[in-house]
């Protein structure tokens, strides 16, 4: 090996290599027919110097580069030769790394490739707080004071005596609440008392939302209302911009006409409102107002609204922004919206109208019962492939094909088991019948029953607001805790069925300044022997 061989190769070489191949070489030089410097001729450079960079033992690289030379059978280059291809070959590759368009290539595709994943990846959406109002006990309305006045209001005599027979099987207490306007005789039925009713309710909620969790007006991004038969203009989301001064380009929307199920409706277009626009903060208010929709005619099925609506909203926080991922309360899981309106019976059983007597109010069907409960399965339908262990849905399968084998009528379908998908249950407290059929067709125990049962019993139907009383109240007793899941199902007109799945993530402590704060400690009571 010549003196320029050592001068080039050797200092950019291992010293402790360099001597073990030497070694080797001098050894086995009778077995080893080739010259030292052929290991660094043209043909085997670039493998030579890969073998000499690997993180491989000395022995392990010498016997390495002896397979090499001995395969290829090399033939003798001069050095130079095999310096100047090995230069060129440096040149090219140094040339590709250092070249600023290939640098700015390289960095486009990567910024480019991080931009697709961050899209395409679904932003959580955060329940950071909510909060229900409570109305004062000056506007209870007692069964004895319905009934008075009811009767000095100039009713039908048989209307009043229907009511009363109604709310004495309703399962409402004598703590129900009306606006001040319908408890007057006779009763004013005026926009000006129904904005004042809406305005009472919502700035309320509110204000008590913004105080608690110390959030500045201006720094919501949406804002949804929805109330389903108070319509008016200005919107009740154009009011609560200006009660609260809101930013000018907030986004904000009013629902109308979607029944008790609007709440959870709000909160689907939430969802898909805080993932298109990210790092956003919403705020839900859902109401319904009593004071132009009390019913005064004589219609049965137009008289069991007033029987059953009472006073009430709910003011829902939900946010995408990371910083609020450590303060919030509950992850959205799953949102499921089912409506039947192509069926006629579905479409008219919950309808607005005018009676013989001209005089306008909401039908209540005596099929509402059936209708919610198809809506129902068929949400499930929708829900349970998203929240079901496989063990439910292989059973639930499985009867569904041994009756269609076996159509006999003996073999019923399997109904899941939804205990072993949620600790607990939010159903809408839309009456004591359609409690009692969803607690019947989902095989439900009482106390996943309860809030609902208690709900009613406390407030009455309170319209989309329904579901978040009954997550007051979960909380409220402490039942709560961090990973449990709550299902919220809300019916309305239309016939709608919808699902909202959360999951608590944080250590839930009683919540003390909730709506049932003065009485949750005398809860649960007996129903049946209380009415």
């Amino acid at each position: 090996m010549d003196n320029s061989l050592h001068d080039m190769i050797l200092p950019n070489t291992t010293p402790l290599f360099m001597k073990a191949l030497k070694e080797w070489h001098a050894k086995l030089h009778p077995h080893f027919p080739f010259p030292l410097d052929s290991l660094f001729s043209c043909q085997t450079i670039s493998s030579t110097i890969i073998i000499l960079i690997t993180p491989y033992n000395h022995i392990t690289k010498i016997n390495l580069i002896f397979t090499l030379v001995s395969s290829k059978k090399m033939e003798h280059h001069s050095l130079c030769c095999s310096l100047q291809i090995l230069t060129q070959h440096i040149n090219t590759i140094t040339e590709l790394i250092i070249s600023p368009c290939h640098c700015f290539a390289v960095l486009l595709v990567a910024c480019v490739a991080t931009l697709y994943a961050a899209c395409r990846r679904k932003a959580p959406i955060y329940l950071i707080d909510f909060n229900c109002y409570c109305p004062p006990s000056s506007y209870r309305l007692p069964l004895a004071m319905f009934e008075e006045n009811q009767f000095y209001d100039g009713m039908d005599p048989e209307a009043v005596a229907f009511q009363c027979k109604i709310m004495a099987k309703s399962g409402f207490s004598e703590l129900t609440s009306i606006s001040p306007s319908l408890a007057q005789i006779p009763k004013i039925k005026a926009l000006s008392f129904a904005l004042e009713e809406a305005e009472t309710i919502m700035c309320s909620v509110i204000e008590n939302l913004f105080e608690k969790n110390k959030i500045n007006p201006k720094t919501i991004d949406i804002l949804i209302t929805n109330s389903s038969v108070f319509c008016p203009t200005p919107s009740l989301s154009a009011m609560v911009v200006n009660k609260f001064r809101m930013r000018s380009n907030i986004m904000s929307f009013n629902l109308s006409g979607m029944g008790c199920s609007a709440g959870i409706i709000s909160m689907s277009l939430a969802k898909d409102l805080l993932r298109v626009h990210r790092n956003s903060l919403a705020l839900i208010v859902s109401t319904e107002t009593l004071s132009l929709n009390w019913y005064t005619g004589k219609v049965p099925s137009m008289l069991l609204s007033n029987c059953l609506f009472r006073m009430g909203g709910a003011a829902i926080l939900m946010s995408s922004r990371v910083q609020d991922r450590h303060k919030a309360k509950y992850k959205l899981q799953h949102i499921v919206r089912t409506i039947t309106a192509q069926d006629d019976e579905s479409h008219g059983c919950v309808y607005q109208q005018v009676d013989p007597e001209d005089k306008e109010g909401i039908s209540i069907s005596k099929s509402i019962v059936n209708v919610s409960g198809d809506a129902l399965k068929k949400n499930i339908a929708s829900l349970g492939p998203l929240v079901l262990p496989l063990r439910e849905q292989f059973l639930y399968l499985f009867s569904i094909i041994c009756r269609k084998m076996w159509s006999t009528g003996r073999i019923s379908i399997y109904t899941p088991n939804f205990n072993h998908a949620f600790e607990h249950f939010c159903i809408h407290s839309g009456g004591r019948a359609i409690i009692q059929a969803v607690e019947t067709n989902l095989r439900l125990r009482k106390q996943d029953v309860e809030p609902s049962t208690m709900t009613l019993y406390r407030f009455g139907n309170i319209s989309s607001s329904s579901i978040w009383y009954e997550l007051s109240y979960i909380e409220a007793k402490g039942r709560m805790k961090c990973g449990d899941r709550v299902w919220q199902i809300a019916f309305g007109s239309g016939f709608k069925c919808n699902s909202a799945v959360w999951k608590c993530v944080c250590d839930m402590k009683p919540d003390t300044a909730t709506t049932w704060r003065d009485t949750i400690h005398s809860y649960p009571l007996d129903i049946l022997r209380t009415n």
